[in-house]
């Protein structure tokens, strides 16, 4: 079992305040820090929330999430430097800015993108401008400075060093002219998963991070909507089909089993659309099914 610590980092910056801040205390509630045998390493609180347009970057939040991102690398890059592998939970995906920055700060790594939308958007093509929407398309060093080139590190991570395992927003994109993924990055949508067999996939995506040059361990991003939307109703933009939980705990288990990976983060869950708590149970299930050491 890996020595873990878990951060707290409730960023609804590149989102809406609609409940997704409350992911942290659903799934400690729900025992992930217990059965996981984790320390708690700190919470990064985000700046306040402003509703309008940046209107120079076209962005929501600029200058708070990339604060929230420098003292979010931070923390992270404290837990690695105590040789312990951080789980950061949020918050909605601009939290990724700050994990990946922390990495980058200290070379080369890669990512495995586990997300039911690519979030490749530029700002011009999105409808409101939330980051949670385009933070891949941020770390690969697209879009406004401020958020592409924090600390003068951008692009965060290369394009050859990102898997993006599990999308099926395709229609949405050509629909709002989103900018398509770059050759170089290693795309499986939800259909090449499906034909691959989820095991098969995340073995070839953990190849595709860990080849020759791909330098030294990667990053694992789960936003749960890559689940079903039959399974996995609490989240704020949802969309038909999806991983069922047994493939994603099947493309845990194996991004996780070996020494690759340096970190995870868990984003999108809405507990305020859990009522009952069950959903949050079976996520927590779901990580710690990941987490064994059984790949």
């Amino acid at each position: 079992m890996r020595d873990v610590a878990i951060i707290e980092a409730p960023s609804v910056l590149g989102l809406r305040p609609t409940g997704v801040e409350e992911l942290p205390r659903a799934l400690l509630d729900a025992g992930l820090a217990d059965g996981l045998g984790a320390a708690p390493a700190g919470r990064v609180e985000p700046g306040p929330y402003d509703p309008e347009r940046d209107p120079e970057s076209g962005v929501l939040n600029p200058a708070g999430i990339a604060d929230h991102a420098v003292r979010l690398a931070d923390a992270v890059g404290a837990v690695l430097d105590d040789g312990r592998f951080p789980v950061v939970l949020g918050g909605d995906c601009s939290i990724l800015l700050g994990n990946l920055l922390a990495l980058r700060r200290r070379g080369r790594h890669g990512l495995l993108f586990l997300d039911g939308h690519t979030d490749f958007y530029q700002p011009e093509a999105d409808p409101v401008g939330e980051v949670a929407s385009m933070e891949l398309a941020l770390a690969t060093g697209r879009g406004p400075a401020v958020l592409a080139d924090l600390e003068g590190l951008g692009p965060l991570v290369r394009d050859e060093d990102v898997v993006a395992l599990g999308f099926r927003d395709q229609a949405e994109m050509a629909v709002f002219g989103v900018q398509p993924l770059p050759e170089e990055l290693h795309a499986f949508d939800l259909d090449r998963v499906r034909e691959l067999g989820a095991g098969e996939a995340a073995r070839r995506a953990v190849e595709a991070l860990t080849g020759d040059g791909g330098g030294a361990g990667y990053w694992v991003h789960l936003d749960v909507d890559v689940l079903d939307d039959a399974v996995m109703p609490a989240v704020d933009h949802r969309l038909d089909g999806g991983l069922s939980w047994e493939e994603l705990e099947t493309v845990l288990r194996t991004a996780l089993s070996g020494a690759g990976a340096v970190g995870l983060d868990v984003t999108i869950f809405n507990p305020r659309l859990d009522p009952d708590g069950s959903i949050a149970a079976r996520l927590t299930e779901c990580l710690l099914r990941g987490f064994a050491t059984q790949a």
